[in-house]
């Protein structure tokens, strides 16, 4: 138990990740799903479905993963407008990924859509890590 406890402490950030990465994807699977069982276009299912898991996404990385420590008006509109962006930026990498999947390959959009989580889950935590959740010695906004 003493081993769990410490590969758990020494990798915490990369496995809660994983954890709530897993969620958003069943969530964004979920979403899209449904839209495709009523039809809707591959595209807008497929951005409505984005819409939403990012929203699940910024919340349970602030909190959980990434133990954010912005404060202040300032310092949450940054950190909330690079998150978007950054979903955003990967969000048409996923699009583009769907795309040629299904437009050009003409293949079934349900798998592509399970392939571009891939690309997309690695390239935000990246993202995630590097650039928008930073520690509070890092930050340098004021309130």
């Amino acid at each position: 138990m003493k081993l769990i406890w410490k590969i758990f402490n020494k990798y915490q950030t990369q496995i809660l990740y994983l954890f709530f990465g897993v969620l958003t994807t069943i969530i964004n699977i979920l979403i899209y799903g449904g839209l495709h069982l009523i039809h809707t276009p591959y595209q807008i299912a497929y951005w409505t479905a984005w819409f939403v898991t990012v929203l699940f996404a910024y919340l349970t990385n602030r909190r959980w993963v990434f133990s954010s420590q912005a404060h202040g008006f300032k310092q949450l509109s940054v950190e909330v407008f690079n998150f978007y962006l950054a979903r955003f930026i990967t969000g048409i990498l996923g699009s583009g990924i769907m795309f040629i999947g299904v437009s050009w390959l003409q293949q079934n959009d349900f798998v592509w859509n399970i392939i571009q989580n891939i690309f997309v889950i690695i390239s935000n935590y990246i993202l995630s890590k590097w650039f928008i959740f930073k520690h509070k010695e890092e930050m340098e906004y004021d309130d």
